[in-house]
């Protein structure tokens, strides 16, 4: 009885080394060689190892790719004293940072004010753009559809839309991410509480459709081609179309199961189109936040999308007259003062500070992703703020602070409210370094309002 190559395989079936079809055009290059055969490859699909082709195009893009992790990996190394053991330690923390609100979008600004970042940008997005060109000429080469290149391009267009487009359209570097694992997480993070949470928005919306979409269909496809490779189904198209065979049992369960069918082509057409837009329709969702809109969440209140914003007067209700008195305004009591006229012991009219603390508390909403406060707080991403004005920098017990705020702690003293709305404006940058909070507020106002706000939280 034949057996069929799959995941579940017991013996790998081989043909010979094959440096694959001829080309009308090959190229400056020819297939690099050695051939070989890989066991544990094999487990899971076609146990041979090349030949691979550069060409011109592909070496550049090694070249490009080779700058840009050197620029980035030798500044990490020196934001910890080129230091190999906290390297180690702290690599999932340390970045590359963007330059400065202040540098605006200057095309060469100083190396030590985000020059290196530009310009390890400017290798990255070479190497990536080079290999996209590679990918679009081997495609055409082979005779090949371009499917590929084009779903790369999308993916390509997000990155795009992070790094240089929209920081273009905004005007500053600075909205670009660092360069970082959990610099850029945590970018990512502030990104979304800073413009109102990206939940509000549409694009986004639909970018996680798509990317649900894409995971269920991949199932829906490896599922079927693994349910049917007892006919055949995983191998050519040939031996897959006669009647009663994988390709028609396949298209008979999915028109029972959900009314139409998944055929070998159309699963395929569907996935690329799904996983396509994912990409595509969250590139549009980022470039649009903070060029056109500021804050999703009050946009889809006013859009009646996913939430409603009420806003009502505030009417203070009718003061309950005392026994035996009249209502206010009747001419009893003090020549009918009303409530709340002076002397007269009725309700204050509120506080400025009130109104101030208010303000403070609605920015404070934007930390609470990482922070607690009040009297049980426990530290989150971020440690907890209850007493903060006044405490020693770096000084909750237990909580692992960067070793950049560590060391720069007694310089720094105690936290006051103008230390943290220099914190605030920019952590990196105040600290002297690498640290875990990315988070930034741009508005003199908010740092004022959630300073005076902290605090009243002793």
């Amino acid at each position: 009885m034949a057996q069929y190559q799959n995941i579940f395989t017991r013996v790998q079936v081989r043909g010979p080394l094959y440096a694959g079809v001829p080309m009308d055009r090959p190229g400056p290059f020819e297939r690099q060689t050695p051939l070989r055969f890989n066991y544990w490859i094999g487990r899971f699909g076609d146990a041979q190892i090349g030949p691979i082709y550069l060409g011109w195009l592909g070496l550049a893009s090694l070249m490009c790719g080779f700058l840009a992790i050197e620029i980035i990996g030798l500044n990490m190394l020196a934001s910890v004293n080129w230091s190999p053991q906290a390297f180690i330690r702290e690599f999932f923390w340390l970045s590359l940072a963007p330059p400065p609100p202040e540098m605006g979008f200057k095309i060469i600004p100083p190396l030590k004010e985000g020059g290196w970042w530009v310009m390890a940008g400017f290798f990255l997005t070479s190497a990536i753009l080079l290999w996209w060109a590679r990918m679009y000429r081997r495609a055409r080469a082979l005779g090949l559809g371009t499917h590929v290149a084009w779903a790369f391009a999308s993916a390509i267009f997000l990155y795009l839309v992070l790094g240089f487009i929209r920081p273009f359209a905004m005007g500053s570097w600075s909205e670009a991410p660092p360069f970082g694992i959990f610099p850029h997480l945590d970018w990512t993070q502030n990104f979304s509480l800073r413009y109102g949470n990206l939940f509000y928005n549409p694009f986004h919306a639909l970018s996680i459709a798509f990317l649900y979409g894409s995971a269920l269909l991949f199932a829906m496809h490896a599922g079927t081609i693994l349910a049917v490779s007892r006919y055949g189904g995983d191998r050519e198209i040939e031996q897959i179309v006669d009647r009663g065979t994988a390709t028609e049992r396949a298209a008979l369960f999915w028109r029972w199961t959900m009314g139409f069918n998944a055929t070998m082509e159309s699963i395929h057409r569907w996935a690329w189109w799904f996983a396509v837009l994912v990409t595509l329709t969250g590139g549009i969702g980022i470039l649009l936040t903070g060029t056109v809109v500021d804050n999703w969440q009050e946009w889809a209140g006013r859009h009646g999308y996913g939430t409603q914003i009420i806003t009502q007067a505030a009417v203070a209700s009718p003061a309950q007259a005392a026994p035996g008195s009249t209502a206010p305004g009747s001419g009893s009591g003090a020549a009918g003062q009303q409530p709340g006229a002076p002397g007269q012991g009725g309700a204050q009219p509120a506080a400025a500070g009130g109104q101030d603390m208010a303000a403070g508390e609605k920015v404070f909403a934007k930390c609470k992703t990482c922070h607690e406060i009040g009297p049980n707080a426990k530290a989150k991403i971020g440690p907890p703020l209850t007493g903060v004005v006044g405490r020693p920098v770096a000084s909750v017990p237990g909580f692992a602070y960067s070793e950049t705020l560590k060391k720069k702690a007694g310089e720094i003293g105690n936290w006051d409210k103008e230390k943290l709305q220099q914190w605030l404006t920019d952590p990196a940058k105040y600290a002297g370094g690498t640290v875990k909070m990315m988070f930034k507020l741009a508005k003199p106002e908010e740092r004022q309002a959630v300073v005076d706000y902290l605090e009243t939280q002793k």
